[in-house]
């Protein structure tokens, strides 16, 4: 995968910062009263909208705590601002292990930041759990036995939205319009991994970054392409602006949308139901503002209310914040007594067909001694412009042997 500059200097700074560490900390960050757990979510610039990852994560924790904690220990989440900055991330991260004392790193957000404290927690034997990526470089086992991803990969996304392009539109015109990062590079390769040969049909790509201003031109020119299918990789807002100028354009091909940008709440509805009907996406979890889940029950609605009052208002991010703070938790009930760190590792990479309260029934979570990778499934589903309807089964991946 493409390093940037900026992230290939912070990766040397940390390797190199490794030979002049002091002593590893002793497992002193659990004691019989509670649990220390890092994290790093952008609050700040232009991934802020993730922020509500961390506040859901908190409240889901707050919850547990009111409870009673686990085998007796109350867990304190201690999260931290990293503004997208990898060096930022390093630097707090850091600042959470030598001063704060967490016992684990938990959920952080981003590609650049978790790829920049990788080596350095690897080095301590920090486990950092469950990180909030899908780029398959942080599920690597055998090269970093303390790192594990948590969601599906971002290219097996992609690979399966060119499995439905394939089995349904076979042969028409295709135009993309992805975010221009590491994630968007990811799913971006994954769609044309799965096309394979016809990767052809992808008749432009335009590549933006996330504070672009010129959406409206962008569709302009993939409109002039006439395509009939619109593949969006990108945040949620963008995905509304994207489909509500489509619309304002007179243009509506079949519209792709990546998981992450593909709440109803966030995206759909701002886009105007009626544009956003027909809009398909892939996806592992529940969509918190669609009707069909709104009996859900006592510990989401308990948990929706904390995650509300402190401030928590895209029911998208609070869903992945709950499912991953619930897996945790199981992991580390799973622990029983020895909160040992080899231990957290150890059940991390027991999980056996656990089904998470708020993902999909049918996707369970696995892992093993080299199986970092706990939710490999997704499943298509489709908008009927009130909630979402699924299509077909759940589906791990597609066109692995695709030539490129």
């Amino acid at each position: 995968m493409r390093v940037t500059g900026k992230l290939l200097f912070v990766l040397t700074v940390a390797f190199t910062s490794l030979g002049a560490m002091s002593e590893q900390h002793s497992e002193q960050s659990t004691t019989d009263n509670e649990i220390r757990i890092g994290n790093i979510v952008p609050y700040s610039g232009p991934l802020s909208e993730f922020g509500a990852i961390g506040k859901a994560e908190a409240a889901y924790f707050d919850m547990i705590n009111d409870r009673g904690g686990i085998n007796g220990r109350k867990v304190r989440f201690i999260t931290r601002d990293d503004n997208s900055d990898p060096m930022a991330a390093l630097e707090l991260t850091r600042s959470l292990v030598e001063k704060d004392d967490v016992h684990l790193m938990f959920g952080s957000f981003g590609t650049p930041g978790n790829l920049a404290t990788r080596w350095y927690l690897n080095e301590r034997k920090i486990p950092q759990l469950f990180v909030a990526s899908g780029d398959e470089e942080l599920s690597q086992a055998k090269a970093f036995p303390w790192t594990m991803g948590w969601q599906p990969a971002f290219r097996s996304e992609g690979r399966i939205y060119a499995n439905y392009i394939q089995a349904f539109y076979p042969g028409k015109k295709i135009v993309a319009l992805w975010q221009n990062d590491n994630f968007g590079r990811e799913l971006f390769k994954g769609l044309e991994e799965g096309l394979g040969e016809v990767a052809r049909d992808i008749r432009v790509d335009v590549a933006y970054d996330v504070a672009d201003d010129h959406l409206d031109g962008h569709v302009s020119i993939l409109k002039r392409s006439d395509a009939e299918v619109f593949v969006f990789v990108g945040l949620p807002e963008n995905a509304a602006k994207v489909i509500r100028i489509a619309a304002e354009h007179n243009w509506r091909p079949v519209f792709i949308l990546n998981q992450m940008a593909s709440s109803i709440g966030t995206a759909l509805a701002p886009a105007g139901l009626e544009n956003a009907t027909g809009v398909i996406t892939a996806t592992f979890l529940k969509d918190g503002s669609d009707p069909a889940w709104k009996d859900e029950g006592r510990d989401w609605q308990t948990f929706l209310a904390k995650y509300q009052k402190a401030g928590g208002k895209d029911e998208g991010a609070a869903i992945y914040g709950y499912a991953a703070a619930e897996t945790l938790i199981q992991v580390l009930r799973q622990c029983g007594n020895d909160l040992s760190r080899e231990n957290v590792m150890k059940q991390a990479a027991a999980l056996n067909d656990y089904q998470a309260s708020v993902v999909l029934p049918g996707i369970k979570i696995n892992t093993g001694p080299w199986d970092f990778r706990p939710i490999k499934h997704l499943r298509l589903i489709q908008f009927d412009g009130r909630t979402w309807q699924p299509i077909g089964d759940v589906l791990e991946t597609a066109f692995t042997g695709a030539k490129k």
